[in-house]
């Protein structure tokens, strides 16, 4: 997950030097320190402070452990045969472990700009080594969206970029949420980690709407947790249409789907 609200590239090279013949020192990022803790066979990660960035069933290290991280593979209700996935903030690699087992014929690439969140994930998550299919590059996420390569060629987007304090994504403007629909194909849906209760979910939302056509929100979970789901195309929902799919995932994956349509329906009265 990201620590930083803005790209410290970015803002660097925007920034004037003091003296014009020389080159001002390139500035690290700083990071929160990368922490543990265990309870009850689940590993969680945490940046320094009691909030969780991600957790690891020990014993089933591919499953998406908390219920907001199963709601972002929301998007598998219109789409069962992605080509190519990715996530922004790679936490715990719950979302790229998931994704990169369950769908074998997909791409999946997972942005995270820390360093040492990439080597716990290794470590201490058993994310797998990168092959012709898994790859987790260490980058601004900000980068990654408005590089022009990685425009168009996106089925689903997932999105979770959170600092150490949990305020609210750090990447939240209009202009970060068009590049992400620029990065979808026409099909495409991103999924996106938001808080409820607090007052950046009403910005994010009010940035996505600007960028897609179409944005729903499904309910509330666990400590505020709401995921939005953002079309790159606006479509019909038919959430009756959809239940065959829906429980054709839980057979395939035993992902939780006919809540997600209940969540859908109620997001949709």
């Amino acid at each position: 997950m990201l620590i930083k609200r803005k790209s410290i590239e970015k803002e660097e090279s925007l920034r004037p030097a003091s003296k014009p013949a020389a080159k001002p020192a390139a500035r690290k990022p700083k990071f929160a320190p990368v922490t543990l803790s265990e309870l009850d066979g689940v590993r969680y990660l945490h940046f320094g402070t009691e909030w969780v960035q991600g957790a690891m069933r020990i014993r089933k290290p591919d499953w998406p452990e908390l219920e907001y991280a199963q709601q972002m593979n929301a998007w598998m209700l219109w789409n069962d045969a992605p080509a190519h996935i990715a996530q922004l903030g790679l936490g715990t690699g719950a979302l790229t472990k998931f994704c990169y087992k369950f769908f074998p014929q997909a791409k999946v690439t997972a942005v995270e700009l820390n360093p040492s969140v990439i080597s716990i994930c290794y470590s201490m998550f058993k994310l797998p080594e990168n092959d012709g299919r898994l790859d987790v590059v260490e980058m601004d996420a900000m980068d990654y969206v408005t590089n022009p390569d990685n425009h168009g060629t996106l089925d689903a987007l997932q999105v979770d970029l959170y600092d150490a304090t949990a305020r609210g994504p750090v990447l939240d403007t209009p202009e970060f949420y068009q590049a992400c629909a620029a990065c979808l194909n026409d099909n495409g849906i991103m999924t996106i980690n938001l808080f409820g209760d607090h007052p950046s979910y009403a910005k994010n939302l009010k940035a996505m709407k600007f960028a897609f056509p179409q944005v729903v929100s499904l309910p509330e979970v666990h400590d505020g947790n709401v995921v939005a789901i953002a079309f790159k195309t606006r479509r019909t929902i038919d959430v009756e249409a959809l239940a065959e799919r829906a429980a054709q995932i839980v057979a395939d994956t035993r992902l939780p789907a006919k809540s997600w349509l209940k969540g859908l329906k109620a997001a949709l009265a």
